[in-house]
């Protein structure tokens, strides 16, 4: 089907993009994300991601929306992520015909498909949450946000380092992260599969939130978390009470071109969650992964939010760079 028409409604036809759109998406996609937009390095691989539909809209041939699905849950789940209109088209209904668009599309490709779940960020300053129509909330985790130059990430790391050997009362000598790093897949495995996994570090809404991807912890997800190639920390190599990974840093194009490092936390211990924060910042500088300007994005337990900002304070290299916001997980049947 890639390539030709697969609907029309409401004025807009509908096609399956392809690599040869890039330029298109681009161009309704400035300032999305207020520059945090991970879809610039995300496209090309969303061409080939195995169970994903990527739909376009187009009006009088004109690209002015895009909507994308990935069915996961052992096919029982669409995530939907990466709606964007183009400005000239926004305000006039455009998502919602995209949206229902797609729904009916994807239940014809997969119609084992029961469940929709998406992820937003809100801002509770803002007051109450505009919860969308028809959905549930699910969860929701708060957001800890820092901008920092590459080059700083080792002073970073001995002011964390400094901190928590005054907090733990170890020896300047001894190893203050004592986290576990998880690389064999079958301890993996074990751990994400235990069922009482989700309610002894608290998962919200019973899913692993990767990277604004919600997927339960069964089976059928395990080959979609390791192909993204996460860096997964624990508190102990078997039962885990609080677990954590980051996701491998990529461009963004924020302030000109930046770098976006997304740390996921699951657990309720302040203690753990210092080290874990400690740990991916000497894991991703130690492989070098990072150069340039650095946007992190910490998600964890909304009790842990003021422990782990304060921890972090006192640094000029790395800054908090937005008050507290949170990020929402929800759900609606198809």
């Amino acid at each position: 089907m890639a390539g030709s028409c697969v609907g029309e409604s409401d004025g807009l036809t509908f096609w399956v993009a392809e690599q040869k759109d890039y330029d298109d998406v681009m161009s309704i996609s400035v300032q999305i994300y207020g520059g945090n937009d991970y879809l610039p390095h995300r496209y090309a691989s969303w061409m080939t991601e195995p169970d994903r539909v990527v739909i376009l809209g187009r009006r009088d041939g004109k690209l002015v929306a895009l909507e994308s699905g990935l069915i996961v849950d052992e096919g029982c789940t669409v995530v939907v992520e990466g709606l964007r209109v183009c400005p000239s088209e926004r305000g006039r209904g455009v998502a919602g015909v995209i949206q229902r668009f797609a729904d009916q599309y994807i239940q014809q490709l997969y119609p084992s498909v029961r469940t929709k779940r998406q992820t937003k960020a809100d801002d509770p300053s803002a007051g109450p949450t505009q919860t969308l129509s028809k959905f549930t909330e699910l969860g929701r985790r708060a957001a800890l946000s820092f901008i920092g130059e590459a080059d700083s990430f080792e002073g970073f790391i001995s002011h964390l380092r400094n901190k928590l050997h005054s907090t733990t009362g170890s020896e300047p000598g001894v190893s203050v992260t004592q986290m576990v790093l998880i690389e064999d897949e079958q301890q993996l495995k074990n751990i994400l599969l235990d069922p009482e996994l989700p309610s002894r570090v608290q998962l919200p809404g019973g899913a692993i939130i990767q990277d604004w991807q919600p997927l339960q912890p069964i089976k059928g997800n395990l080959e979609i978390l390791a192909r993204r190639n996460l860096t997964w920390l624990a508190d102990k190599p078997e039962r885990p009470a609080f677990l954590s990974f980051y996701t491998p840093p990529y461009p963004i194009p924020y302030k000109g071109g930046s770098l976006r490092f997304n740390i996921d936390m699951f657990g309720t211990d302040l203690v753990s969650a210092k080290r874990a924060l400690a740990g991916h910042f000497e894991k991703v500088s130690e492989r070098r992964e990072v150069k340039g300007r650095v946007m992190v994005h910490v998600y964890l337990n909304k009790s842990l939010w003021e422990g782990v900002r304060e921890f972090c304070e006192g640094h000029t290299g790395v800054r908090r760079c937005r008050e507290y916001w949170e990020q929402l997980f929800l759900e609606r049947g198809m």
